[in-house]
Protein backbone atom coordinates (compact mmCIF):
# COMPACT_ATOMS: atom_id res chain seq x y z
CA UNK A 1 0.00 0.00 0.00
CA UNK A 2 2.75 2.55 0.85
CA UNK A 3 4.91 1.84 -2.02
CA UNK A 4 1.49 2.45 -4.31
CA UNK A 5 1.01 5.48 -2.43
CA UNK A 6 4.64 6.83 -3.09
CA UNK A 7 4.61 5.78 -7.12
CA UNK A 8 1.43 8.16 -6.95
CA UNK A 9 2.53 10.62 -5.38
CA UNK A 10 6.21 10.95 -7.48
CA UNK A 11 4.02 10.46 -10.84
CA UNK A 12 1.52 13.69 -9.60
CA UNK A 13 4.96 15.30 -8.75
CA UNK A 14 6.04 14.38 -12.01
CA UNK A 15 3.03 15.84 -14.76
CA UNK A 16 3.17 18.68 -12.31
CA UNK A 17 6.82 19.65 -13.12
CA UNK A 18 6.58 18.87 -16.51
CA UNK A 19 3.22 20.78 -17.27
CA UNK A 20 4.28 23.59 -15.55
CA UNK A 21 7.26 23.76 -17.40
CA UNK A 22 4.65 24.12 -20.91
CA UNK A 23 3.02 26.66 -19.14
CA UNK A 24 5.93 28.93 -18.85
CA UNK A 25 6.65 28.59 -22.43
CA UNK A 26 6.75 31.89 -24.59
CA UNK A 27 6.07 30.31 -28.10
CA UNK A 28 6.87 33.48 -29.87
CA UNK A 29 10.69 33.81 -27.18
CA UNK A 30 11.28 30.14 -28.14
CA UNK A 31 11.03 30.65 -32.51
CA UNK A 32 13.13 34.01 -31.95
CA UNK A 33 15.50 31.87 -29.52
CA UNK A 34 15.60 29.40 -32.64
CA UNK A 35 16.82 32.09 -35.26
CA UNK A 36 19.02 33.57 -32.71
CA UNK A 37 20.99 30.01 -32.73
CA UNK A 38 22.14 29.73 -35.88
CA UNK A 39 23.27 33.57 -36.34
CA UNK A 40 27.37 33.21 -36.19
CA UNK A 41 29.54 35.91 -36.51
CA UNK A 42 30.80 34.83 -39.93
CA UNK A 43 30.82 31.70 -41.62
CA UNK A 44 31.54 30.21 -44.59
CA UNK A 45 30.03 26.74 -46.50
CA UNK A 46 29.93 25.39 -49.89
CA UNK A 47 26.80 22.86 -50.11
CA UNK A 48 25.46 20.41 -52.48
CA UNK A 49 21.46 21.51 -53.62
CA UNK A 50 20.28 18.31 -55.17
CA UNK A 51 16.80 18.83 -57.21
CA UNK A 52 14.37 16.08 -57.37
CA UNK A 53 11.29 16.05 -59.64
CA UNK A 54 8.51 14.47 -59.43
CA UNK A 55 9.40 11.25 -61.63
CA UNK A 56 12.65 11.16 -59.21
CA UNK A 57 15.17 13.50 -62.16
CA UNK A 58 17.82 15.08 -60.12
CA UNK A 59 19.73 18.21 -60.83
CA UNK A 60 22.26 18.79 -59.02
CA UNK A 61 24.12 22.57 -57.79
CA UNK A 62 27.35 23.40 -56.28
CA UNK A 63 26.74 26.56 -53.85
CA UNK A 64 28.82 28.82 -51.50
CA UNK A 65 27.88 30.40 -48.78
CA UNK A 66 29.10 33.31 -46.78
CA UNK A 67 27.09 34.94 -43.49
CA UNK A 68 28.51 38.11 -41.20
CA UNK A 69 26.71 39.45 -38.62
CA UNK A 70 26.33 43.53 -38.29
CA UNK A 71 24.19 46.04 -35.81
CA UNK A 72 25.21 43.81 -32.69
CA UNK A 73 23.76 40.83 -34.56
CA UNK A 74 20.49 42.19 -35.30
CA UNK A 75 21.21 42.22 -38.94
CA UNK A 76 22.43 39.07 -40.89
CA UNK A 77 23.92 39.75 -44.37
CA UNK A 78 24.60 36.69 -46.88
CA UNK A 79 26.12 35.90 -50.08
CA UNK A 80 25.00 32.94 -52.01
CA UNK A 81 26.38 32.25 -55.10
CA UNK A 82 26.03 29.13 -57.26
CA UNK A 83 29.57 27.22 -58.52
CA UNK A 84 28.16 24.79 -61.23
CA UNK A 85 27.11 23.18 -63.38
CA UNK A 86 27.51 26.09 -66.42
CA UNK A 87 23.86 26.76 -66.34
CA UNK A 88 23.86 28.71 -63.41
CA UNK A 89 27.29 28.97 -62.38
CA UNK A 90 27.59 33.08 -61.28
CA UNK A 91 24.42 33.25 -60.38
CA UNK A 92 23.89 35.41 -57.04
CA UNK A 93 21.82 35.94 -53.99
CA UNK A 94 22.59 38.94 -51.66
CA UNK A 95 19.87 38.79 -48.23
CA UNK A 96 20.47 41.52 -45.84
CA UNK A 97 18.10 40.70 -42.90
CA UNK A 98 16.87 42.76 -40.42
CA UNK A 99 15.52 41.66 -37.32
CA UNK A 100 12.51 43.99 -36.96
CA UNK A 101 12.15 45.39 -40.79
CA UNK A 102 11.71 43.80 -43.68
CA UNK A 103 14.84 42.38 -45.41
CA UNK A 104 16.40 43.26 -48.55
CA UNK A 105 17.33 40.83 -51.41
CA UNK A 106 19.00 41.22 -54.42
CA UNK A 107 19.31 38.45 -57.02
CA UNK A 108 22.30 38.33 -59.79
CA UNK A 109 21.55 36.87 -62.95
CA UNK A 110 24.62 36.66 -65.05
CA UNK A 111 23.09 35.42 -68.88
CA UNK A 112 21.19 39.34 -68.07
CA UNK A 113 24.41 40.69 -66.82
CA UNK A 114 22.06 42.51 -63.90
CA UNK A 115 21.18 42.27 -60.22
CA UNK A 116 17.61 42.75 -59.47
CA UNK A 117 15.48 43.39 -56.14
CA UNK A 118 13.34 40.54 -55.13
CA UNK A 119 10.27 42.15 -53.91
CA UNK A 120 8.31 41.30 -51.00
CA UNK A 121 5.42 40.08 -53.84
CA UNK A 122 8.40 37.71 -55.04
CA UNK A 123 9.52 36.22 -51.78
CA UNK A 124 7.19 32.90 -51.59
CA UNK A 125 8.46 31.99 -55.40
CA UNK A 126 10.99 29.03 -55.78
CA UNK A 127 14.40 30.09 -55.29
CA UNK A 128 16.18 28.77 -58.32
CA UNK A 129 13.35 25.86 -59.40
CA UNK A 130 14.09 24.60 -56.20
CA UNK A 131 11.15 23.82 -53.19
CA UNK A 132 12.74 25.96 -51.26
CA UNK A 133 11.15 30.02 -51.23
CA UNK A 134 12.94 33.05 -51.37
CA UNK A 135 11.08 33.70 -48.11
CA UNK A 136 13.50 30.46 -46.80
CA UNK A 137 16.49 32.29 -47.09
CA UNK A 138 15.79 34.67 -43.91
CA UNK A 139 13.72 34.24 -40.77
CA UNK A 140 10.87 36.57 -40.98
CA UNK A 141 9.32 39.91 -39.06
CA UNK A 142 8.08 37.51 -35.44
CA UNK A 143 5.96 40.49 -35.04
CA UNK A 144 4.02 39.59 -38.34
CA UNK A 145 2.78 36.55 -36.48
CA UNK A 146 0.86 35.07 -33.96
CA UNK A 147 2.14 31.58 -32.30
CA UNK A 148 0.45 29.10 -30.36
CA UNK A 149 2.30 26.28 -28.21
CA UNK A 150 0.57 22.95 -29.97
CA UNK A 151 2.99 20.61 -27.31
CA UNK A 152 5.96 18.29 -27.41
CA UNK A 153 7.27 15.79 -29.92
CA UNK A 154 9.99 13.41 -30.56
CA UNK A 155 11.29 14.61 -34.22
CA UNK A 156 15.20 13.07 -35.53
CA UNK A 157 15.68 11.76 -31.64
CA UNK A 158 15.43 15.28 -30.30
CA UNK A 159 12.65 16.12 -28.05
CA UNK A 160 11.10 19.23 -29.60
CA UNK A 161 8.21 21.67 -28.81
CA UNK A 162 5.83 21.80 -30.93
CA UNK A 163 4.98 25.84 -31.74
CA UNK A 164 2.41 26.82 -34.47
CA UNK A 165 3.05 30.14 -36.58
CA UNK A 166 0.35 32.15 -38.13
CA UNK A 167 0.53 35.16 -40.15
CA UNK A 168 -1.20 38.05 -38.97
CA UNK A 169 -2.81 38.90 -42.24
CA UNK A 170 -3.47 37.29 -45.70
CA UNK A 171 -0.72 39.86 -47.23
CA UNK A 172 1.61 38.30 -44.74
CA UNK A 173 0.68 35.15 -45.50
CA UNK A 174 0.72 35.28 -49.38
CA UNK A 175 3.91 37.03 -48.79
CA UNK A 176 5.90 34.02 -46.63
CA UNK A 177 3.70 31.41 -48.48
CA UNK A 178 1.87 29.78 -45.95
CA UNK A 179 -1.15 30.19 -43.87
CA UNK A 180 0.57 28.22 -41.15
CA UNK A 181 3.28 27.15 -40.20
CA UNK A 182 4.37 24.20 -37.44
CA UNK A 183 7.77 24.17 -36.05
CA UNK A 184 9.40 21.72 -34.09
CA UNK A 185 12.20 23.03 -32.02
CA UNK A 186 15.12 21.30 -29.95
CA UNK A 187 14.70 21.56 -26.76
CA UNK A 188 18.50 21.10 -26.14
CA UNK A 189 19.65 22.70 -28.76
CA UNK A 190 17.13 25.23 -29.77
CA UNK A 191 17.50 24.17 -33.67
CA UNK A 192 14.32 23.76 -35.50
CA UNK A 193 14.32 20.31 -36.81
CA UNK A 194 11.16 20.02 -38.62
CA UNK A 195 8.38 22.14 -39.86
CA UNK A 196 5.31 22.11 -41.80
CA UNK A 197 3.53 24.05 -43.50
CA UNK A 198 0.02 24.65 -45.10
CA UNK A 199 -0.93 26.49 -48.05
CA UNK A 200 -3.26 29.50 -48.32
CA UNK A 201 -6.28 27.23 -48.44
CA UNK A 202 -5.14 25.59 -44.95
CA UNK A 203 -3.71 22.33 -46.52
CA UNK A 204 -0.08 20.44 -46.08
CA UNK A 205 1.97 21.95 -48.50
CA UNK A 206 5.92 21.55 -47.76
CA UNK A 207 7.76 19.77 -44.78
CA UNK A 208 10.95 20.63 -43.55
CA UNK A 209 13.39 17.92 -42.37
CA UNK A 210 16.93 19.05 -40.71
CA UNK A 211 18.58 15.41 -40.29
CA UNK A 212 21.78 16.86 -39.45
CA UNK A 213 23.14 19.81 -37.37
CA UNK A 214 26.83 21.11 -36.24
CA UNK A 215 27.92 23.20 -33.18
CA UNK A 216 30.00 25.29 -34.48
CA UNK A 217 30.30 28.39 -31.98
CA UNK A 218 30.73 25.97 -28.32
CA UNK A 219 30.91 29.11 -26.21
CA UNK A 220 27.94 30.72 -27.39
CA UNK A 221 25.88 27.43 -28.42
CA UNK A 222 25.69 28.57 -32.36
CA UNK A 223 24.43 26.02 -34.48
CA UNK A 224 23.65 25.36 -38.30
CA UNK A 225 21.74 22.69 -40.25
CA UNK A 226 24.21 20.69 -42.08
CA UNK A 227 21.86 18.48 -43.76
CA UNK A 228 17.89 19.86 -44.81
CA UNK A 229 15.48 18.07 -47.02
CA UNK A 230 11.95 20.37 -48.36
CA UNK A 231 9.64 18.25 -49.68
CA UNK A 232 6.84 19.18 -51.54
CA UNK A 233 3.83 17.40 -50.27
CA UNK A 234 1.53 18.11 -53.28
CA UNK A 235 3.75 18.07 -56.69
CA UNK A 236 5.92 15.52 -54.95
CA UNK A 237 8.89 17.61 -55.67
CA UNK A 238 11.81 17.47 -53.26
CA UNK A 239 15.53 19.56 -52.44
CA UNK A 240 17.77 18.48 -50.42
CA UNK A 241 20.78 20.43 -49.10
CA UNK A 242 23.40 19.06 -47.97
CA UNK A 243 26.81 21.12 -46.79
CA UNK A 244 30.38 19.64 -48.05
CA UNK A 245 31.98 21.91 -45.63
CA UNK A 246 30.73 25.01 -43.07
CA UNK A 247 33.81 27.07 -40.74
CA UNK A 248 33.31 29.07 -38.22
CA UNK A 249 35.19 32.79 -39.59
CA UNK A 250 34.29 35.77 -37.33
CA UNK A 251 37.05 37.19 -39.89
CA UNK A 252 34.95 37.08 -43.07
CA UNK A 253 35.41 40.56 -44.76
CA UNK A 254 32.44 43.15 -45.50
CA UNK A 255 33.55 43.25 -49.39
CA UNK A 256 31.50 40.23 -50.03
CA UNK A 257 28.41 41.69 -48.72
CA UNK A 258 27.80 44.27 -51.60
CA UNK A 259 25.92 43.90 -55.21
CA UNK A 260 29.38 45.31 -57.12
CA UNK A 261 30.44 41.59 -55.37
CA UNK A 262 27.73 40.03 -56.38
CA UNK A 263 27.87 40.74 -60.01
CA UNK A 264 31.41 39.93 -60.28
CA UNK A 265 32.08 36.58 -62.14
Amino acid sequence: MKLSILICLVTAVFFSVDSHAAEDIDPKAMVDTSYETIKLTGAEATAIMTIIDDKGRERVREIAQITKLYDNGDTEKKLVRFLAPADVKGTGLLTFDYKEQDDDIWLFMPALRKTRRIISSEKSKSFMGSEFSYADMTPPTLDNFTFELLGEEEVHESSCWKIAMIPATDDIADENGFSKKISFISKETHMIRKAVYYDMDGELHKELNVLNIKLLDPDNLKYRATHMVMDNLQNGRSSILKMNQIIFNPEVGDEYFTTRFLERE
